[in-house]
């Protein structure tokens, strides 16, 4: 059974068997991923010495890493420079794997996909930005999707950062007003693309490790809100749910951004033995801080709209992830446990 805690810090610090107000007990963890999303370098973001006391193994950059939507690709190098040598951020790379995806603010096109004219470019920045060697499949190939293998003495985690800008088709203007979108025709147009499909099926139906954590930009499950959606193309949503319940891929859950705020979302899935969690961290250095409410069926919980990153901590014997959202103090802000 899954529990979510909203915090209520007491009931959080008994169930977790935390002896801290201000960070969790890593000694029942075999493994720490810490991600988060929308960070304008211009911006101060000062959230990563919190990242590092939560000792992660892996930093996922969940989209909009930086904010560069632009044409002209030295300013957007440049973009990347600022963020690279920021002196906490540096620390949070010699400290842990680094990998992410990108969304539009640094893919270069507000809500931009396959029409944005310098995506080629803008994906050697991209690649570059992450130190990713000459010789790896994504020089050589169109979109920044990939996957890593994390292995330890007690268990595996596989981490498939997908690449929701690069092949996306258009969207459908909303004809409702203060809703930017709405969903396309059943059957019209791509998120992913055709190759990075079957990819995608490849690296699930294919994982043998005991989690999978799917980072994907934008939500996969909340879609009512308008924006940017998985949603706003209800038949490759339903492909998606589908690859994951026939892959029979282990501990499946996906990581997303974009929103500016932060919630955990939660859809159970016929033929699925677990419910389906869609966790948003967003934003690092910037949030809707106006925030007053808007729908989300699958939310569970409360919605934050302060600055923070996720943590997920991995425990295998257990079969069960805590996942929880922090501010600069390290504080948890709100946590849930999955038990797969």
């Amino acid at each position: 059974m899954k529990h979510f805690i909203q915090l209520s810090f007491l009931l959080l610090f008994l169930l977790l068997g935390c002896k801290s107000p201000s960070n969790f007990d890593n000694s029942q963890s075999d493994f720490v991923i810490a991600f988060g999303s929308c960070n304008n370098q211009k911006l101060e973001n000062n959230l990563w010495p919190a990242v590092l006391i939560n000792n992660p193994n892996v930093w996922v950059w969940g989209g909009d890493n930086i904010y560069s939507d632009t044409y002209d690709m030295e300013k957007m190098a440049m973009d990347y420079k600022t963020l690279k040598e920021h002196k906490d951020y540096v620390n949070v790379v010699n400290s842990a794997v680094i990998l992410g995806t990108w969304d539009d603010h640094d893919y270069g096109l507000n809500d931009g996909g396959e029409d944005y004219e310098m995506r080629k470019e803008s994906q050697r920045l991209f690649l570059d930005f992450f130190d990713v060697p000459k010789e790896d499949p994504r020089r050589a190939r169109e979109g920044i999707y990939h996957a890593e293998l994390f292995e330890t003495v007690n268990g595996s985690v596989k981490v498939i950062v997908l690449d929701t800008r690069y092949f996306r088709t258009a969207l459908t203007k909303s004809e409702t007003k203060n809703r930017r979108y709405q969903p396309n025709p059943y059957g019209e147009g791509t998120v992913l693309g055709e190759e990075q499909w079957k990819w995608l099926e490849y690296e699930l139906k294919n994982s043998e490790a005991n989690f999978n954590v799917i980072v994907t930009s934008i939500q996969l499950l909340s879609g009512e809100h308008g924006f940017e959606t998985w949603a706003n193309f209800p038949h490759e949503q339903d492909k998606l749910y589908y690859l994951i319940k026939s892959s029979k891929a282990k501990g499946i859950m996906v990581l997303s951004g974009d929103r500016h705020i932060s919630e955990f979302s939660k859809k159970e899935i016929k033929g699925l033995k677990y419910p389906l969690i869609d966790f948003t961290s967003s934003g690092l250095t910037h949030v809707y801080s106006s925030y007053s409410g808007e729908p989300n069926q699958y939310r569970i919980g409360n919605v934050i709209n302060q600055k923070s990153f996720g943590v997920l901590r991995f425990n295998f014997k257990a079969k069960r992830v805590i996942m929880s959202m922090h501010d600069e103090s390290n504080k948890p802000l709100a946590a849930y446990v999955a038990k797969y």
